[in-house]
């Protein structure tokens, strides 16, 4: 772990890039909006047209704070999971959560050919995907954190939730494979991941889920430094591993698992930003990390979902196609570097 050292100039330039971004962010798509209306409509000025306004607040701000949220968590989830399994290829779903979620939302899909009315509707609704997606995340959780329970090998725990990925994601295929192409078609855009499709009440229900998330986050950080001498050297300090490896399990669930369940699977994000993070900070104390991490995630989700909004034009990419495109190249970058990872 490197000397203590002030970061605070640093993190007082990410915040401002974070500003810049959250604004642009918020100013761009089909209908290009100057900056100055973008701001005055977040704090209540003038603007040249109410439809901006509107436009601003009933739609890009709520996009805009969910790329947060989802940057955020994700890249902490990929951090936790990178230190407990000292592994700079872990990221928040090794552990088989995405692939529960995927899990739950086919079920969901498939099952409603057998349903009728009302429950068949709610069943397919936006509620009905993130309660299914939910259920789906917490069940892997519960049989992963069963195993973590009775096994002291985590490299062996990192195995299991492989396999417990590899499982559902097969029965994801057998399902996919028998269900009808209307249905494949909605699952396959659940799969994309989106950004755009919550509410305010929505967006209040996963800041809540995510923010507990984050502060479970910041109490394993003295854990989660212990951890890097390595878990035979953090046992002799005095560490309780089992319940230091449950800690960090059940935070990376609700993070990655929240994510997940209100706006699909976002591949790379928890995996790429901990390496950035940790390129530019040069640090392995997690106080540290943790915090950059937050801000550099939300900073990158934004300008993925700029981009993603192609500005000036109708269409929207899939945020998952963006983020994979940006991520992968970070991830082939890294390890062509060979540089020695600070763990």
């Amino acid at each position: 772990m490197t000397p203590n050292k002030s970061y605070k100039p640093v993190f007082i330039g990410i915040l401002i890039v974070l500003l810049i971004c959250f604004i642009t962010n918020i100013s761009l798509g089909s209908v290009v909006i100057p900056w100055l209306d973008t701001l005055n409509s977040l704090i209540g000025g003038e603007v040249e047209k109410e439809s901006w306004r509107h436009i601003i607040l009933d739609y890009r701000l709520p996009k805009a704070l969910t790329a947060i949220i989802v940057g955020s968590g994700l890249g902490v989830s990929g951090l936790l999971m990178q230190t407990l399994f000292r592994n700079p290829l872990a990221g928040p779903f090794v552990l088989g959560i995405s692939s529960g979620a995927s899990l739950g939302v086919a079920l969901l899909i498939l099952g409603s050919t057998f349903t009728v009315g009302t429950l068949a509707t709610f069943m397919v609704s936006k509620w009905g995907l993130v309660i299914a997606a939910s259920l789906g995340c917490m069940l892997v959780l519960i049989a992963v954190m069963i195993v973590s329970s009775r096994v002291r090998d985590t490299m062996a725990i990192l195995i299991i939730g492989l396999m417990f990925g590899s499982l559902t994601s097969a029965i994801v295929s057998v399902l996919s494979y028998f269900a009808p192409a209307d249905q494949l078609q909605q699952y396959i855009f659940w799969g994309f991941g989106s950004l755009g499709n919550l509410s305010w009440y929505d967006v209040l229900i996963f800041f809540g889920v995510s923010f507990l998330g984050l502060l479970l986050s910041f109490l394993a950080i003295k854990p989660l430094n212990t951890l890097l001498l390595g878990e035979n050297y953090a046992r002799s300090l005095g560490l309780n591993i089992k319940l230091s490896r449950l800690l960090i399990i059940i935070t990376t669930g609700i993070l990655a698992g929240s994510a997940t369940a209100f706006a699909g699977p976002i591949a790379f994000i928890g995996l790429a930003i901990p390496h950035l993070t940790r390129q530019l900070f040069h640090t392995s104390n997690h106080k540290t990390l943790i915090a950059a991490v937050i801000l550099l995630g939300s900073i990158v989700m934004l300008i993925c979902d700029a981009v993603s909004q192609l500005p000036t034009s109708e269409y929207t990419l899939p945020i998952n196609a963006i983020t994979s495109l940006i991520g992968a190249p970070v991830v082939i970058w890294l390890l062509i570097r060979k540089r020695k990872m600070l763990f």
